[in-house]
């Protein structure tokens, strides 16, 4: 396949503010943030790791790579989904997210579906 992943992986995002685990004063802010993956391509495919870019209002940057998410590194048949949760803390009531993750296809094909950016905010932020 010219340049085409082998299968097409669909990334949604929804994020939320944690106040109960923030600390404004302490620039503590903490999000959750639930990934839904679907499988809508014809062949299965496995997560094999995952690259996060993190950014505050600041503009500083913490970088997070590794296998699988949350200790998982899931295989989806056509039509399956996984869905997690997971959570980053800034030290900024705002900031985003991106990245991407890399798959390898029941053929043994490697591709990586980009994760769009997505932003953190704090409720306050908007009062």
């Amino acid at each position: 396949m010219e340049d085409q992943p082998p299968t097409e992986i669909q990334i949604s995002v929804e994020t939320r503010y944690l106040p109960e685990q923030s600390s404004p004063e302490q620039e503590h802010f903490a999000f959750a943030y639930q990934i839904t993956m679907l499988n809508n391509g014809p062949q299965t495919a496995q997560l094999l790791n995952r690259h996060w870019i993190i950014t505050d209002a600041e503009g500083h940057i913490q970088e997070v790579k590794g296998p699988g998410v949350v200790g998982e590194q899931p295989t989806l048949q056509p039509g399956q989904r996984f869905r997690y949760t997971s959570g980053s803390v800034l030290s900024t009531p705002v900031g985003s997210m991106h990245g991407t993750f890399e798959w390898v296809s029941d053929t043994g094909e490697s591709f990586v579906v980009p994760i769009p950016a997505f932003r953190l905010a704090a409720a306050t932020v908007f009062h």
